[in-house]
């Protein structure tokens, strides 16, 4: 079976993220990055959810996993899950990769590339769950367009989400947990399931933290963790 492990370069609009690789590889992860990565892909074309996971196994794809911990430990919790990680960042797509071979993963799919483009190939009601975890912000408001969460990647979410499906975006950047809730919530095929502050300032019972999340709160910077079902 043929398949497709990258999505680069992107072709759904301003581009999401800065460079795509940084400091070199390991020879491992080189290996792994030709060896493994191709083995983990989606297929080539997706007509159905089948192509995905069996029946009856629930699909969750994580949007910019960076280093992977939170994928990596999702996967560990959850054996009887079906995960998809996109991620246009090659040493984070290497971090996963060494995670995967290393623990003996066998539920995660990698892509890299650009999840508008991945999210636009999938069938609808495909996944039951979507994480997106501190994207990157694009503080400067000229660059408010490069933010992964606008109104149409929200609508393709809501299409590729089951109804009853859960949506998480965390920030930790104060304006973009606002622009997240109120162009999540701009369509109606959304319901944000906070019911206190604390549904939303406190880490979700089933969360996992990352490096990124660490250094955020060493600076100061209080997290959001906004939660959404697909409500019909």
């Amino acid at each position: 079976m043929q398949t497709n492990s990258s999505l680069l370069p992107d072709k759904h609009g301003p581009r999401l993220y800065g460079r795509s690789s940084g400091h070199a590889l390991s020879a491992r992860q080189a290996r792994l990055v030709a060896e493994l990565l191709p083995r983990l892909g989606l297929p080539e074309k997706i007509s159905a959810r089948s192509d995905l996971a069996p029946e009856g196994v629930p699909l969750w794809l994580e949007i910019g996993f960076g280093a992977a911990e939170h994928l990596l430990q999702q996967a560990k919790a959850n054996p009887g899950v079906r995960l998809i990680g996109v991620e246009p960042y090659l040493n984070g797509v290497a971090k996963a990769l060494s995670g995967i071979d290393a623990q003996k993963l066998d539920t995660i799919r990698i892509v890299r590339g650009d999840a508008r483009e991945l999210v636009a190939r999938l069938p609808d009601a495909s996944l039951d769950r979507v994480f997106i975890l501190h994207p990157d912000p694009w503080p400067k408001k000229r660059h408010w367009k490069r933010r992964i969460i606008q109104r149409d990647f929200v609508a393709d979410l809501a299409r590729v989400l089951k109804p009853g499906g859960r949506l998480r975006f965390a920030s930790d950047i104060a304006h973009y947990q606002a622009w997240a809730l109120q162009h999540i919530l701009d369509d109606s095929r959304f319901e944000w399931t906070a019911e206190r502050a604390d549904d939303w300032r406190m880490p979700p019972s089933d969360h996992f933290t990352t490096r990124y999340e660490q250094k955020a709160r060493k600076a100061g910077r209080a997290c959001a963790w906004l939660d959404f079902v697909r409500a019909h």
